[in-house]
């Protein structure tokens, strides 16, 4: 599986976040890219995120509005995806104005981690590990507990 990470905002090289993802990115099987843009307009944002979707990738965009599930569901839905075929997964995280309808209406899933508000780069190291949780639940790694 091939995930790609479309962000706004860059995250400092050896920061605690970057080292945090990078020993989740180790860790993972599959492939994981992460593509960033600085903070600009919304518009530009959008645009940007959405040339991060390759034709015939699945679409999850982070948003406060999208649905709160758990990551046993989330590995449901994703294992749904490979058995059907899909072979990438595109996760988007917007600026701080968040997304754009247009944006928005590209998903496949509209993703809520939950209300509280999280700094844009924690928010990044906590999707990795999630990705990567997705992946070991998957595969039936111990990693995970139910």
């Amino acid at each position: 599986m091939k995930i790609t990470l479309g962000v706004i905002g860059k995250c400092k090289k050896k920061s605690p976040e970057d080292l945090l993802i990078s020993r989740y990115q180790e860790r993972m099987k599959w492939k994981l890219d992460i593509k960033e843009k600085d903070n600009s307009t919304q518009t530009e944002e959008a645009k940007f995120l959405q040339s991060n979707i390759n034709d015939g990738a699945k679409v999850v965009v982070l948003d406060e509005r999208g649905q709160n599930i758990s990551s046993v569901d989330l590995a449901g839905i994703v294992e749904n995806w490979m058995n059907n075929g899909a072979s990438e997964i595109c996760f988007l995280i917007g600026g701080a104005d968040g997304h754009l309808e247009s944006t928005r209406e590209k998903a496949d899933l509209v993703l809520s981690f939950g209300k509280l508000t999280l700094p844009h780069m924690l928010m990044r190291a906590v999707l990795v590990e999630q990705i990567y949780r997705v992946e070991t639940i998957i595969n039936g790694h111990p990693y995970h507990r139910i």
